[in-house]
Order: C-alpha cells, then structure tokens, then sequence
C-alpha cells in the first residue's frame, strides 16, 4: 500500500533543534527560560501587539481569558457552536454556562446578526453575558469589523480564538488581535507547532501579567510557596518554546505552502457539486490551515461520509467539518441560537491533505482518488 498521507502533519523549518540544543547546553530545562522570554517577544513582534503569554495550549489560554473577565459559576458566555471543544470546555470549567450561536455561509464562522440577535435575548432575560468567544474556522478570518462592533455596542469582552488562524490577516492586521484578548495554538496539527502549547496575546499589560501569575500556581512573591489565590500549571516549558521560536521563523513559508495546496485543489477539483471555504473580500487573508470542502450528494450521487472513506482506503487521512457543539452530547441542554448553517455544514463538510510538507505527487494522489471515485459513481 502507499504511504500515508496525513491530514495536517508537523513540519520542521531546521532552526529548532539549534535553539532546543541552547536549553540543554544551558541547562534550561524547565517550564519558564531564555527560549520562552524569547519566543513571547516574537510572537509580539510578528502580531503587532504588545504582550504575549505563553502556556502549555490554546484551551489553557481560553481559560485563563475566562478568569481574567471574572467569569464564574453560573454565568453565560456566548460561544461560536461550529468549533472544537477546547473553545467551549473552559466554560464549563468555571461552572458557567455556554450560549451556543450558529455560524454564517459565507465564512462559516459566528454569525454577527444571531450573535446581536442572542445579546439582546438574553438581556431580556435577564442573562447579560460575560464574554462572547468566537473561532477563526479552518484559519479563514471571520466578519471581524461587524463582530467587535456588536460586541462594543453591548459592552461585552471578546476572546478571539485564532487557534487555527495564526498568520491570516484582515486589511492586513493578524488575527488574533482584534479581540480583547486573542487566543493561539501550537498543537502537533497547526501550521507551527511546539508538539504541545498555546498562547494568551492582548494590549492589556495587566491581564496578560496576572495571566503568567495565575499559570505558575499563582505563587506569590514570598521565599517559600505562598498562595492566596487558585493558579494553574499552563506555562510553556523552555524546551518547546525553543521549538516554537525555530517555526516561526517558517511561519510565512507554512503559510504560502497551505495557500498552494488550497490553490492547487481549486484548480484541480473545479467541478460542480463541490465547493470551498473561501475568503469573502481582499481583504481577507487566510492561511488556509487547513483546505475545507462542502459536497452535495445531489449533484455528485456521493455524500462527504462515502469520499472519506474512500480516501481512507486509499491511505489518504481526511476528516470531517468540526461537529457543532449543540450536536455533542456535553452540550446538548444549553441553550442555542441557530439557523441551520453549521448543522449543513457538518453533514456535507470534509477537510482534506492541507500539509506545508504535502509534496506535488501526494497531492496529486489525492485530487486522483477523489475524481476517480466520483466518476466511477
């Protein structure tokens, strides 16, 4: 059988193991260090924004935000219902209550309307909800400008989850900086990697210092361990922040090489029946992490289910749209606001190979497999 070809798989730019070996040669093996100190200022630097934390993963940061906002036991937090749940479940780790908003067509992403729509019924109700999170899907930039604006008008914090969506831009600002905090993620799969890890960004000195307090065990400044508050063990270690400063030193030619594959299968897979998930205006930049399709069975007399298992035959790793989380049985009593975007979505989306190391024979394989399976049907 031919090799494997992986959906999204980590890719090495060289400079890694130069700056891991520093931490050995040092003997910074620890959870704070020169490489994290170093890796937290140039993430800084390529956002555009003033402070970074870095920690352990993007549901870590997504948490520590939560706290930061005062959310507690028994309040609600909107939340994008199209995403994964590292988005939803620090919610619930606060004993408070997510409000699930369904997503737009044109970006897949939070819908502005339903998101104003959701705000306003549950202040009649009497609900005003801390925080409102939102998800850059699949790194394709969500209608921002229309979102910060209902957002402000209701005084309400916005965490800007840019897990998938570090190096995609709206009128050339990152994402990931247009909330009041912005989340990222360097998990095995995104288009860097540090194995394992996230990050906290912000202009706001003070959340993003109580934010490295509170994910060192909220040790207070004392020459023994003193704690008067409730911390957590979310810093990034010395070792993986060195990896992380190695990948984004590539950062912008993972980019340029996931925005390739995604050109590469428009060209290749320009039928009718199959469609992507695009960029809505010029101004939007995506960094394609990852390339996602909608099939309808009505035209092409195969459904999503029945490519992705082919293409598994064939050794090809796919993977459907995220399942919403009004769909998951964690979330199935809260309350949702929806109009049947995602739940389409899910049930007629696939990703497909997106990989900055994809080579052209590998894509090719897949563009192969997918078109012959469709003829033959």
């Amino acid at each position: 059988m031919e090799s494997r070809i992986w959906l999204s798989s980590p890719h090495m730019g060289g400079n890694e193991l130069k700056y891991v070996k520093e931490a050995f040669d040092t003997n910074w093996i620890a959870p704070l260090g020169p490489n994290v100190d170093h890796f937290e200022k140039e993430l800084g630097e390529y956002l555009d924004v003033n402070h970074v934390a870095a920690l352990s993963s993007g549901t870590a940061a997504i948490h520590l935000a939560l706290i930061l906002l005062g959310v507690k036991s028994g309040d609600e937090v909107i939340a994008q219902s199209f995403t994964f749940c590292g988005t939803t479940n620090p919610i619930l780790y606060l004993g408070a209550t997510p409000v699930l908003v369904d997503s737009e067509p044109d970006t897949w992403n939070l819908d502005p309307v339903l998101l104003e729509e959701t705000i306003l019924d549950r202040i009649k109700k009497g609900k005003r909800p801390k925080a409102v999170i939102m998800v850059h899907l699949y790194g394709m930039p969500a209608k921002m400008k229309e979102i910060v604006e209902v957002c402000s008008r209701y005084e309400i914090p916005l965490i800007e989850d840019a897990a998938e969506a570090l190096g995609s831009t709206i009128d050339e600002r990152k994402a990931g900086t247009f909330g009041d905090m912005g989340i990222l993620s360097f998990n095995g799969n995104k288009i860097i990697t540090t194995s394992g890890g996230g990050a906290l960004v912000s202009n706001n000195t003070q959340w993003i210092d109580k934010s490295r307090f509170l994910a060192t065990q909220a040790r207070d400044e004392a020459p023994h361990y003193e704690h008067t508050e409730l911390g957590y063990n979310y810093r990034m270690s010395n070792i993986l922040a060195g990896v992380g400063r190695g990948q984004l030193e590539v950062l912008d030619s993972h980019v340029s090489k996931r925005r390739a594959v995604n050109a590469f299968y428009r060209e290749h897979l320009s039928f009718e029946g199959l469609s992507f998930q695009s960029e809505m205006s010029a101004k939007d930049f995506s960094n394609y992490w990852l390339t996602s399709v909608k099939i309808e069975p009505e035209l092409l007399g195969v459904d999503r289910e029945d490519v992705r298992l082919e293409l598994w035959k064939s050794n090809i790793e796919t993977r459907p749209l995220w399942k919403p989380m009004h769909l998951q049985p964690l979330y199935k009593d809260c309350v949702y606001y929806g109009n049947g975007v995602s739940d389409e979505l899910f049930t007629k989306g696939l990703c497909l190979p997106s990989g900055s190391n994809l080579t052209t024979v590998e894509l090719e394989r897949v563009v192969v497999a997918i078109k012959g399976f469709i003829a033959k049907s």
